[in-house]
């Protein structure tokens, strides 16, 4: 399996995943032309990708949708909530949707896909496990709290992709208006650096061999503050040998291969 985020942040988000003899992109935030030209930047043969999966409605993640899924020749994946929520937004989008269970699960070649529902206030938020057979996979971008089925889907993966949003200190001290940053910190917002570094101690395993945290702030976090707050706690806990490594709103992740 092989996995490199394209963007991620409140101004796009993409991740590019191949395992199992297919190739796809969770959620398609970017236009079309910055995400083919990341695609160009990371080495990924456009030819290959034939799939989006898109984890809930908001802009940042689906904005691109209908012009990326014409030119990739792509099928769409939403559950019945998010597809019926982008049709009505958009009534040019032509290319209907593969819909999915939040409670179960589909394969598409040999890859296992596993949505599961997480507190966000969109109109239905999933988060995925991807697994070809030899790596799991736990991808969880927009959260407002880990619920007891987060951390259940977490445990035992080789890599995880978790939303570490904001520092709670430069949130409440930003000039952002009381509701916004109310809506951030609350069950349905965001998770802290904190929070992220919490539910990944809680989860973890030997298993564990990669971490990407996502969808940071730009205003209202740094990359060394969700990096370090997450060492320290893997440090704590005797696993600080895992590579943490902070996904970027402006440029392509290495591509990481299990």
């Amino acid at each position: 399996m092989e996995i490199c985020i394209l963007a991620s942040g409140s101004k796009g988000n993409c991740i590019y995943l191949s395992g199992g003899g297919t190739s796809l992109l969770i959620d398609a935030g970017l236009s079309a032309k910055e995400t083919l030209r990341r695609m160009d930047v990371a080495g990924i043969d456009k030819e290959t990708v034939k799939s989006i999966l898109l984890t809930h409605d908001h802009g940042d993640h689906c904005k691109g949708i209908r012009i990326l899924s014409t030119k990739l020749d792509a099928e769409l994946y939403a559950n019945a909530g998010t597809a019926t929520s982008l049709e009505s937004q958009d009534p040019k989008l032509q290319r209907g949707f593969t819909l999915f269970d939040d409670c179960g699960s589909f394969e598409i070649n040999d890859l296992r896909i596993e949505p599961f529902q997480v507190p966000h206030d969109a109109s239905d938020t999933v988060g995925f496990i991807l697994n070809d057979g030899i790596c799991k996979v736990c991808i969880v971008t927009d959260i407002g709290q880990p619920t007891t089925l987060v951390k259940a889907k977490m445990q035992d993966c080789n890599m995880i992709v978790v939303e570490s949003n904001h520092d709670y200190d430069m949130l409440m001290e930003s000039q952002r208006p009381w509701s916004l940053k109310q809506r951030i910190a609350g069950r349905s917002g965001h998770l802290s650096n904190e929070d992220a570094a919490e539910l990944v101690t809680e989860t973890i395993s030997s298993k564990l061999k990669h971490i990407f945290l996502a969808h940071l702030s730009e205003d209202c976090n740094t990359p060394h503050l969700a990096s370090s707050t997450m060492r320290m706690a893997l440090k704590t806990i005797r696993f600080s040998d895992i590579p943490v490594e902070v996904a970027s709103q402006h440029k392509v992740s290495n591509l990481i291969r299990f």
